[in-house]
């Protein structure tokens, strides 16, 4: 059976064995996770948004998932060194950090810029 993984936004598909994690499949698709933990869900940096209409290309949310999301499996949330793909598997990763903080400061800027006018 082939699987395949899909990472947005940068809307990048890739094949992969069936049962390789979220993060292993981006790994070697040089697709950046943030993780420190080395896969053994306790830094919890890897989480993941899954649409529901995908929640079934991923395995069931394991034990330490459940411990460690709580709630947050209800609205998608995944973690990507848990989450074994088992389907057509597409999965949203969430902005850089730094990305985020420089977004941020260029929109502060033109909206500055544009109360001058």
């Amino acid at each position: 059976m082939e699987t395949t993984i899909t990472f947005k936004p940068a809307g990048k598909t890739f094949k992969v064995r069936p049962g390789t994690t979220v993060l292993l499949a981006a790994q070697q698709n040089r697709i950046h996770i943030p993780t420190r933990c080395s896969g053994m869900a306790s830094c919890l940096m890897c989480k993941i948004q899954v649409e529901a209409e995908h929640a079934a290309a991923l395995s069931a949310a394991t034990q330490a998932e459940r411990r460690k999301l709580g709630p947050l499996l209800q609205k998608g949330i995944r973690l990507a060194c848990q989450a074994k793909i088992d389907g057509q598997a597409v999965v949203s990763l969430p902005e850089d950090r730094l990305k985020t903080v420089v977004r941020k400061l260029l929109e502060a800027q033109q909206n500055e810029d544009d109360s001058l006018w």
